[in-house]
C-alpha cells in the first residue's frame, strides 16, 4: 500500500501556542532583568528576540490570521505583517551576536555601524515587503498554505523569496557564531548546554527555510510539494522556537536550581555540628519551616558559630594539635586531618571523655578558634564518620613512644 506522507504529516501538527508558552516562560524569566538592566544592549536585544518570537507565533497562527483579516477587511494582510514580524525576529537574532561579540561596555564606532547596518537592511525588507504587498493581486485568502498558493504571483513571489532569504541569512550567521562561542573556554556549565540548545534551535531554522523554498521553487517549476510548506515547516518552526527558549530559560533556571540545592546541602550538612552544639548550649536555632532555605543557612550557621564562640575556652590546642598529627599519620589527607582533629577537639570540649595529655599538662594550651570558624561545614561532615573520629582519638591518645612518625 502506498504511503500518504502529506496526509501523515498533517496528523503530528505542532499547536504553535507551545512554542508561544515556552517563549512566554523564558520572556517572563529574563524580563526582571531586561527591565533593570536596560542599557545593557545585550539584553535589550533577548528582550526584543523573546517579544518578537512570541509574536510571530500568536500572529502566525490559522486562527489569528483569520482574525486579523476580518477585522482589517483586508484578504491575506496578515502575510506582511506576519512577515515583518519574523523580519524584525531576524534583527534581534543579529543585534545579539553584535551585542556579545562585542562586549557588554563596548560602544566602539565599529558597533554602533553594525548595529545600524543591521537596523537598516532589516528595516529595508519590511518596508519592501508592505510596498510588493500593496502592488500584488492577492485576493483569495489563505491561511495556511499562502506561501505556495501564490508562489507564482507577480510581486507575491517576489515578497515571499525576500522574507525566506532575510530568513536563512539572518538564522545561518546566528548558528554559525553561537557553534564558534561554545568552542571557547571559560564558559559556564549551564550557559553552555543554554548555548547548544540556543545553537541547534537555529539551526533546525533553516530546516524550516529549506522545506519553505523547496515547496516554492517546485510550485515555480510545476510541482507540487506543498506539504514541506504546511506540514514540514511549521512542525520545524515550532521545534525551533522551543529549543531556542528553552535555550534562554537554561543557563537561568539552571543556575538557580543549583544554588537552591547548594544551599539546602549546606544546610544538611551542618546537622551534626548543630546537633552536637545544642548539646552544648541547651538551645535550638530558631524554628522558621516556611523561612526561605538561605535564611535558614544563615540562621544554622550563626547559632552554630555562637556556640562555638561559648565552648571557644575549653578548647584543648595540644590535643588539636596531636589530633592532627595522629590523623596524617593514619592517611588522611592535611584538608580532612585539620577537620577531624576540630572534630575530636570539639568532642573533648562538649564534656566527651577527656584524652590524657603526654606532657601532664593542667589546662588547654588556648582557644585556636579561627579553624572552626571559617570551616564548619568540613569539621560538621567529619562528625559524621565516627569509625574515624575514634581511630584518630585513639591514637592521639597513645604515649608518644607507640605513636610512629610522620614523615
Amino acid at each position: 500500500m502506498a504511503l500518504n506522507t502529506p496526509g501523515l504529516l498533517s496528523k503530528f501538527y505542532i499547536s504553535f501556542w507551545i512554542p508561544t508558552a515556552v517563549l512566554s516562560a523564558a520572556l517572563v524569566i529574563k524580563l526582571p532583568s531586561i527591565v533593570r538592566l536596560w542599557r545593557d544592549p545585550l539584553l535589550r536585544a533577548v528582550g526584543g528576540l523573546l517579544l518578537f518570537a512570541c509574536a510571530v507565533f500568536v500572529f502566525a497562527s490559522p486562527n489569528t490570521i483569520a482574525w486579523t483579516n476580518r477585522v482589517t477587511g483586508v484578504p491575506n494582510i496578515s502575510a506582511p505583517w506576519v512577515y515583518s514580524l519574523l523580519t524584525a525576529l531576524c534583527a534581534c537574532w543579529l543585534l545579539l551576536i553584535v551585542a556579545w561579540r562585542n562586549g557588554r561596555s563596548d560602544r566602539s564606532a565599529e558597533t554602533r555601524r553594525v548595529t545600524r547596518w543591521v537596523v537598516s537592511v532589516y528595516a529595508g525588507v519590511v518596508v519592501t515587503l508592505w510596498v510588493l504587498f500593496a502592488l500584488a493581486d492577492a485576493p483569495v485568502e489563505r491561511l495556511r498554505d499562502l506561501d505556495t498558493y501564490y508562489a507564482t504571483t507577480p510581486f507575491m513571489r517576489e515578497e515571499i523569496l525576500l522574507y525566506l532569504v532575510a530568513h536563512t541569512v539572518a538564522c545561518s550567521i546566528t548558528a554559525r557564531l553561537i557553534w564558534n562561542w561554545i568552542r571557547t573556554d571559560g564558559l559556564d556549565a549551564w550557559l553552555r548546554w543554554g548555548l547548544r540548545l540556543l545553537g541547534l534551535g537555529y539551526a533546525t531554522n533553516l530546516f524550516f527555510d529549506a522545506a519553505k523554498l523547496t515547496a516554492v521553487v517546485a510550485r515555480w517549476t510545476g510541482h507540487d510539494l506543498d506539504w514541506l510548506s504546511t506540514d514540514v515547516a511549521p512542525a520545524g518552526a515550532c521545534v525551533s522556537a522551543s529549543l531556542v527558549a528553552v535555550g534562554f530559560i537554561v543557563p537561568h533556571a539552571g543556575q538557580y536550581l543549583h544554588e537552591r540545592w547548594h544551599v539546602r546541602l549546606r544546610h544538611r550538612e551542618l546537622r551534626p555540628l548543630y546537633r552536637l552544639m545544642r548539646t552544648v548550649t541547651g538551645e535550638r536555632e530558631p524554628f522558621a519551616p516556611h523561612a526561605p532555605a538561605e535564611l535558614r543557612l544563615i540562621r544554622r550557621e550563626t547559632f552554630v558559630r555562637d556556640a562555638l564562640l561559648q565552648l571557644s575556652r575549653h578548647l584543648d590546642e595540644d590535643l588539636r594539635e596531636r589530633s592532627y598529627e595522629a590523623a596524617l599519620t593514619l592517611g588522611f589527607e592535611p584538608g580532612r586531618a585539620k577537620a577531624l582533629a576540630a572534630a575530636v577537639t570539639l568532642l573533648d570540649a562538649a564534656g566527651g571523655e577527656r584524652l590524657p595529655r603526654p606532657d601532664g599538662a593542667a589546662s588547654p594550651s588556648g582557644p585556636g578558634t579561627t579553624y572552626l570558624l571559617q570551616e564548619i561545614q568540613a569539621v560538621s561532615r567529619a562528625l559524621r564518620r565516627p569509625d574515624d573520629i575514634t581511630a584518630v582519638r585513639a591514637l592521639a591518645a597513645a604515649p608518644p613512644e607507640s605513636v610512629p612518625a610522620h614523615e
